[in-house]
């Protein structure tokens, strides 16, 4: 249905019956893929500037190799978060390309390779925040951004932090991703210029409510510049942060990239 529908587009297109503005604008309405279960996006990368991400967490593994096939089918990279090594294997026998980055449980397949931009900072309060961060980090990575990581410099060592103030103040964006009772993001957003967007996790006693009480506090940050996103969400953090990121470059002039 996609390739006969883009087809005649096209068409109408070469025969003059409509301008190239209202096709670009069709392209971005074309129908998606319905493959019963799921009604694939495959439009979204023209929408958006990034394709449609697969959640492999709740779907069956043929569910999750069934849409693989058909985002890789358009030339798309391949984004799948929350995926085990089951659903790696699954996208494995669609592609030989997948990489499966066990810690952030996320696999990439890159269809091109993309010119790296900006500078994306990734700070971490501690060693068990990393598995967002990595999330976040490879989400902003795959979809064209610079990622630089600082990892384990949180609030019960803050001179860790302070240690580092010229790291902080070159980056373009900073991800601040921290449990407990979440105090990094509004720290950090104190010491720089840069937009900061705020991740909780999980981690922590019981009292953190599992990332709630880190969640409470980023939302409450009293420092200017400050953005949360939901429990555990590194995707949503480094989705976020490329967006902003990409933005920044293209509003630069020509001269200053």
């Amino acid at each position: 249905m996609f390739e006969r529908c883009l087809k005649d587009l096209l068409k109408d297109v070469q025969n003059g019956k409509i301008d190239i503005d209202t096709a670009l604008e069709r392209l971005k309405d074309l129908p998606f893929s319905d493959l019963g279960f799921a009604k694939v996006n495959l439009h979204r990368l023209l929408r958006k500037g990034f394709p449609e991400v697969i959640l492999c967490q709740g779907k069956t593994i043929s569910q999750i190799k069934e849409i693989s096939t058909a985002l890789l089918k358009t030339g798309q990279d391949l984004l799948a978060t929350r995926a085990d090594e089951a659903a790696y294997q699954a996208i494995k026998e669609v592609t030989t390309k997948a990489i499966y980055h066990k810690e952030a449980r996320v696999v990439v397949v890159k269809q091109k390779e993309k010119r790296l931009v900006g500078k994306v900072l990734v700070v971490t309060g501690g060693t068990g925040d990393i598995p967002i961060a990595e999330e976040a980090a490879i989400t902003a990575e795959v979809m064209g951004s610079g990622v630089d990581r600082l990892y384990d410099v949180g609030a019960a060592g803050i001179h860790r932090l302070l240690s580092f103030k010229e790291k902080l103040a070159e980056a373009r964006l900073i991800i601040a991703i921290a449990g407990m009772e979440g105090a990094l993001p509004s720290i950090i957003a104190g010491l720089v210029a840069c937009p900061v967007i705020a991740v909780p996790t999980s981690v922590g006693y019981g009292a953190s409510f599992q990332g709630l009480a880190a969640l409470l506090t980023m939302l409450n940050s009293c420092a200017p510049g400050v953005a949360v996103v939901n429990i555990d969400n590194g995707f949503g953090a480094g989705y976020l942060a490329a967006v902003i990121n990409q933005s920044m470059v293209e509003e630069k002039p020509a001269h200053n990239r």
